[in-house]
């Protein structure tokens, strides 16, 4: 146990020294929903806040959509370094060494949340500086940064797969895009009421709103009721489902 920790370790550093090689990475994670945030606020909010109750502040109520929204960009470079890690060879030589399956991959998944967390504290510094302000305790805010890790653990484990299926980068980074949409119809930028009725039903049954709203009402201070307990169940089921699978594809890959 000892030993592959220490081997996960040492992958992780790998990973890590890469993107500090190149930390235009992590800017380009957080520069786009900082732009989905400034257009939507500046552009858009002025005709979207009639749809909202009074004195609503849109930037805190957008903000816990557009974090989902930057954890769904964010894992997308995690499937285009495991690509491309599997494309110069790095498993096959791992096979042959004395090396814990598990490592390579744990090494990516922290990775995804060091990158992921810096991200999310850039797109949150620019919130603030937007307007956001937040009622939360700091027992709320600790609730707030224990979804986003699920989350952010979860979402990773999802883009392993096409990280080790796809046959292009191209393949790998794809995604993100059915991720982002569902960012789209969800609660992140409007509430679901002012849906067509098909829409609000697809847009309340996906995982996108319950995560949302569940840090939705973390970060104001108010009652989360049944809604944390769907978005966990969402998390959880997504998380054992993606690590299945993972670990299936990569036992067939270094088998």
């Amino acid at each position: 146990m000892r030993k592959a920790l220490k081997q996960t370790w040492i992958l992780f550093g790998r990973s890590m020294r890469h993107i500090l090689r190149s930390p235009d990475t992590i800017m380009t994670v957080a520069i786009q929903p900082i732009m989905f945030m400034l257009i939507f606020v500046y552009v858009f909010g002025g005709a979207i806040k009639g749809a909202l109750p009074p004195s609503t502040n849109y930037v805190t109520y957008q903000l816990p959509g557009i974090l989902f929204f930057t954890i769904a960009s964010g894992i997308t470079y995690s499937a285009i370094r495991v690509f491309l890690d599997k494309q110069r060879g790095l498993l096959s030589r791992i096979n042959s060494m004395p090396v814990s399956r598990s490592a390579f991959l744990w090494g990516h998944i922290l990775t995804s949340f060091i990158s992921n967390a810096i991200s999310i504290i850039m797109v949150i510094v620019i919130a603030v500086i937007m307007g956001f302000r937040s009622n939360a305790s700091p027992l709320e805010w600790l609730m707030v940064i224990g979804m986003l890790s699920l989350l952010t653990l979860a979402l990773t484990w999802v883009s392993m797969i096409p990280g080790l299926t796809s046959k292009t980068a191209e393949g790998a980074a794809a995604l993100s895009y059915p991720l982002i949409f569902l960012c789209f119809i969800s609660s992140t930028f409007v509430p679901t009421e002012t849906m067509p009725a098909v829409l609000r039903v697809f847009a309340e049954h996906q995982p996108t709103t319950p995560i949302v709203e569940t840090l939705r009402a973390f970060i104001n201070g108010t009652p989360v009721g049944n809604t944390a307990w769907v978005a966990l169940t969402w998390c959880l089921g997504i998380l054992i489902v993606a690590w299945v699978l993972a670990m299936r594809v990569y036992r067939r890959r270094t088998g």
